[in-house]
């Protein structure tokens, strides 16, 4: 079986990746986008360039570290969802890239998402590819999304995806990353924020802000500034932030579920790897699958995945 490359240029990460569909392993380099001290992220022209730079070097890296690698497909996120008017600058640093191999190497070239590479990744991560032949629930939860997805098998799309619930003002990455920097912490603050929070024996009882399936987080943004106004220890602050979290993204699933019938439930996007996030869902959905934290942040796994799906399914 042959090897599938996947190259993903998100507003966070360079990243590329080899799908081996021989072993079902994967082979992937990343690098974060730099962000400068005390700032959110990065203006589109400046992950371009960001991007522009750093994608030649993941490439070099991802083919020395093993001499076999001889990929004989190659798939691209292009934009962010796989919805009209989808769009960011950044994800033609990869496209074009890969037009370029396509091209020169004379392979097929398959496009898709960031999205659906988020959710591939989770699949594969969570040991449940199975899932792409059958409806299930899908989370993606990150700087640029907080998203609740009906996914559906499709011939064409390989997944069709329906929102049916999403954050209406503030997305769950911005909460942390915010949250984070008015409490000293590093952009991106994920991980500090998480640990930070695991200092804190503060149990919190949360109460959500849903409209329908769509949920309000610039509340928690508020509410923590008052917090921290009010002298509350800064790791019991960290520990609200991700207590609200959890109970917002389980309060949508409560609903989709309700909505849509018991399906199968997936977690994907930078967020949900989180430790304390998780633990907390899972608590409440025991057979809810996650992605690996190193399959849950911005990757290309999923992209070459895609395209490894893609072929199968015209062959089968």
């Amino acid at each position: 079986m042959p090897d599938f490359l996947g190259i993903d240029t998100s507003n966070y990460t360079t990243s590329a990746a080899i799908f081996r569909s021989e072993e079902n392993r994967i082979i992937q380099v990343k690098k974060l986008l730099p962000v400068k001290n005390g700032e959110l992220g990065l203006r589109q022209s400046d992950a371009v360039f960001h991007h522009t730079r750093q994608l030649p070097q993941m490439i070099s890296e991802l083919f020395s570290i093993e001499s076999s690698l001889s990929p004989q497909y190659v798939s691209v996120s292009v934009k962010p969802r796989n919805a009209d008017g989808s769009y960011m600058p950044c994800f033609l640093c990869g496209e074009g890239a890969a037009e370029m191999i396509s091209t020169v190497n004379h392979i097929p070239l398959y496009k898709t998402s960031h999205q659906i590479g988020h959710i591939l990744a989770a699949l594969y991560s969570a040991n449940a590819m199975e899932l792409v032949n059958q409806p299930f629930i899908a989370f993606h939860v990150s700087g640029g999304t907080t998203d609740c997805l009906l996914c559906r098998p499709d011939k064409n799309k390989l997944i069709d995806v329906t929102q049916l619930g999403t954050s209406i003002d503030l997305k769950a990455g911005q909460a942390v990353d915010r949250i984070g920097l008015m409490l000293g912490l590093e952009f991106p603050c994920g991980q500090s924020l998480e640990t930070l929070a695991a200092q804190s024996n503060q149990n919190f009882r949360i109460k959500p802000t849903l409209k329908g399936n769509d949920c309000c987080l610039s509340g928690l943004e508020n509410k923590c500034r008052k917090m921290i106004d009010d002298g509350f220890p800064y790791c019991d602050i960290a520990m609200y932030c991700l207590c609200f979290i959890a109970e917002t993204i389980m309060s949508m699933a409560d609903v989709a579920l309700k909505n849509s019938g018991k399906l199968p439930l997936v977690y994907a996007g930078g967020v949900m790897s989180d430790a304390i996030i998780r633990d907390k869902i899972i608590s409440r959905f025991e057979s809810a699958k996650f992605a690996k934290p190193v399959y849950s942040s911005d990757n290309a796994a999923g992209i070459a995945i895609y395209g490894y799906l893609c072929l199968k399914n015209c062959t089968d």
